[in-house]
């Protein structure tokens, strides 16, 4: 698989912007701040629709106009696909596959197979269960599609519930109904149990999988300096990593009846996968809050390559983007990440300074500068 053109037009810092790609290695060069990574981020947008870095679509739209559009032309298995969004700010954005529409955006995810490591990784290893659940979750959809209508059924069933017991928490603070009308609670709570046994059985297949591709990342980048590991660490006691959908809805039933008078004290879902953690351990230790800035930096990149890995070896191979990834690491790690990747299909690297990248991995360059790419030689 791989990229074969991205047009642009009134996204992030781009009026309009085309870039024709090859497979193999392009090195897109620039000052910071001229828009390298609007473009990686664009492509990040056709394979999970969100970004990398912002929660909400607003700030991808140029300012001054009303929406953006993004064009991908994929090649895969000797066919062409062109998949077009355009995304528009409070409204539901609009999508074509083959140049013809689709009836939700997310028909169009699976189109394009997409790993991407950037600076804001980090927080994988450092900031909050969202972030590696959100890893977890665009890992899950990419590699079956299906499970974006699982993850958005289980969101809108958790905020509809978390709207219920919210408001009967705010009547009883206010001195309103006692107890708040909580008559539908038992529906909402058949919904969460069945949506959330189904996006759990997916995580922990997906852990089971993933876990041996971590090890083998980290202890290739870090050159054997340390052991890491991941598990699965959910609300629900009864989850282990032969998970059976079944059992998982009826633990998931029996959690909500135990924490109903927590829920209701609290006026908020309590038990779910979205209160659940990926936990990452450096030997016995945890990762985070243990491990160094250079391991911090060793162990996102595992996790993104480790993503990689399992991606290829389902039989499709991901483009892989490296956003503005050198310039952190120590010239050891720069070398042996070179070799890790060499091999890549397609592969895209952001950087400020050519020297930045290994060798072995320049391959065609392109230079960008304020509202323009252009191919350099």
């Amino acid at each position: 698989m791989h990229v074969r053109r991205l047009e642009l037009v009134d996204f992030r810092s781009y009026e309009r912007v085309v870039v024709d790609l090859e497979p193999g290695a392009s090195v897109l060069v620039g000052p910071n701040g001229v828009g390298k990574t609007n473009l990686v981020e664009a492509l990040g947008y056709v394979a999970t629709l969100g970004s990398h870095r912002v929660a909400t679509d607003a700030p991808l739209v140029r300012m001054g106009a009303g929406a953006a559009v993004i064009r991908c032309e994929i090649v895969h298995g000797g066919r062409e696909l062109l998949v077009e969004l355009e995304i528009v700010p409070g409204k539901a954005n609009r999508a074509r596959l083959g140049r013809s529409p689709v009836r939700r955006s997310r028909d169009v995810l699976g189109a394009l197979r997409l790993v991407l490591f950037a600076p804001e990784d980090l927080e994988l290893v450092r900031g909050d269960p969202a972030e590696r659940r959100r890893y977890l979750d665009d890992l899950l959809v990419a590699r079956l599609p299906r499970f974006a209508g699982v993850r958005a059924d289980y969101e809108r069933v958790v905020k509809q519930r978390n709207a219920l017991l919210r408001s009967a928490y705010l009547a009883r603070k206010t001195g309103g109904n006692r107890g708040g009308d909580l008559s539908t609670l038992d529906v909402w709570d058949a919904h969460l149990a069945r949506h959330g046994a189904e996006l759990l059985a997916g995580r922990l297949a997906l852990v089971g999988a993933l876990a041996p591709h971590v090890t083998k990342a980290y202890d290739a980048v870090a050159a054997g300096r340390g052991a890491a590991g991941i598990a699965y660490r959910s609300t629900l006691e009864a989850a282990d990593t032969t998970p059976d959908r079944a059992a998982l809805e009826a633990g998931l039933a029996a959690a909500l009846a135990a924490a109903r008078q927590s829920e209701v004290d609290r006026g908020m879902t309590l038990v779910g996968p979205h209160r659940d953690d990926l936990a990452l351990t450096l030997g016995p230790l945890p990762a985070k809050g243990y491990a160094s800035h250079g391991e911090s930096w060793s162990y996102a990149l595992a996790l993104r390559l480790a993503a990689y890995d399992l991606l290829r070896a389902d039989g499709i191979e991901p483009v892989l983007v490296l956003d503005d990834v050198f310039a952190e690491l120590d010239n050891g790690r720069r070398e042996r990440l070179a070799e890790l990747v060499g091999s890549a299909t397609q592969m895209l690297v952001t950087c400020a300074v050519a020297e930045d990248v290994p060798e072995g991995l320049r391959g065609a360059r392109f230079t960008v500068s304020e509202g323009a790419v252009c191919r350099a030689g």
